[in-house]
């Protein structure tokens, strides 16, 4: 099925080289789902989604190519919406989404899954950076309202009050605020609304949602889009995964009565304070997020990027496939890597234990 589809031109090409013992080494031996006693894998793996998860995929591609070398996992970084329908559609055999699949995807992944569990595994943990790019300002602090505020276009110029009050040794100028959002469908811009939904209050009047609410804005293709069109601007912001902020000025969120910065440990203790989402299926480990925590250091604006996969796939190749990947993915070696070049939180041991669970049941029908 997925195995024979390719996935575009913008596609990550994995190509492995040189290992002994090559699926227990990618596969960070017995903490993980695929061990040592499984054959050599080979053949084409394609996935598509989310493109914050551009600096990890690289990252894995590193670790699982050094012990499969007859293996090639394609990833197309087309955004979290389009790498959901691609599953659903059967057009790829795994997805990266930064957000969770809704009750009617959730019913045709089941289909596309041969009726089977659907696995939605939170493998990638980041803070969501709100990026700036205005003369003489590296760093502010701001509160969840004014950040609403700014985005739906009712503060207008970074002078105004609300910025100030809580800058007062900034000198901030009469520049135009300019925002700058996703125009693709993204997990990014759910999840970055979610925060405002849960944390702003009435000064943002809109629902949580992939695809940005307020009209009349500026707008840019995918995660580097944005970064982009940021780091072009004078008086730009916009939000991103932490990865790609680069040296664009970043904000410290107010949570509780502190400013916080991000990092992939304020990051991970939201996470920590959270629980699955009621009524999904046996391994389906989707989050319901505490956006609205006051926790001290934790940091609220924060995505989880899930794998999606399927527990019943029609081949065992391509079965295999997707299991060896996400095995690596999952385990220690495979989050060391993606914290090191991409600064996500890793997995906590509970979380992995639970993943893998769910890896371990990947196979045929």
């Amino acid at each position: 099925m997925g195995t024979a589809v390719a996935v575009g031109a913008l596609a990550l090409t994995l190509t492995a080289c040189g290992s002994d013992d090559p699926v227990g080494d990618a596969a960070g031996g017995d903490d993980s789902a695929a061990t040592s006693d499984e054959a050599t894998l080979s053949g084409s793996l394609n996935g598509a989604g989310a493109s914050s998860q551009e600096a990890a995929m690289n990252a894995w591609r590193a670790g699982f190519q050094s012990a499969q070398p007859d293996v090639t996992v394609n990833y197309d970084p087309i955004g979290s919406g389009g790498g959901r329908t691609n599953f659903i559609e059967g057009a790829t055999s795994f997805a990266g989404s930064d957000a969770a699949l809704d009750d009617e995807e959730i019913v045709d992944a089941q289909a596309r899954c041969l009726d089977g569990d659907v696995l939605e595994l939170p493998m990638y943990i980041s803070p969501i950076a709100v990026i700036f790019n205005l003369e003489g300002v590296d760093q502010l602090k701001l509160d969840a309202p004014t950040i609403a505020g700014i985005f739906n276009g009712d503060i207008t110029s970074w002078d105004d009050p609300a910025i100030a009050e809580q800058n007062p040794d900034a000198t901030l100028p009469a520049t135009a605020v300019t925002p700058v959002n996703r125009s693709d469908e993204s997990g990014t811009t759910e999840n970055f609304t979610e925060y405002l939904v849960a944390a702003a209050g009435d000064a943002w009047p809109h629902e949580a949602s992939g695809d940005w609410p307020v009209s009349g804005t500026q707008s840019a293709q995918g995660t580097s889009g944005v970064v982009q069109t940021v780091q072009g601007g004078d008086g730009t912001i916009g939000y991103a995964d932490a990865s790609q902020a680069g040296d664009l000025g970043t904000v410290e969120v107010k949570v509780g009565e502190e400013y916080v910065p991000y990092s992939p440990e304020a990051a991970a203790k939201v996470v920590d304070a959270s629980e699955n989402i009621e009524g999904r299926g046996q391994y389906d480990f989707a989050l319901e997020l505490a956006r609205d925590t006051t926790e001290s250091g934790a940091y609220p604006i924060v995505l989880v990027s899930y794998h999606l996969a399927c527990a019943q796939y029609e081949d065992q190749a391509e079965a295999d496939l997707v299991k060896g990947f996400l095995g690596y993915v999952a385990s220690p070696e495979g989050q060391e890597a993606s914290a090191s070049a991409a600064g996500s939180a890793p997995i906590s041991d509970a979380l992995r234990t639970e993943v893998t669970t769910a890896i371990d049941a990947i196979g045929v029908k």
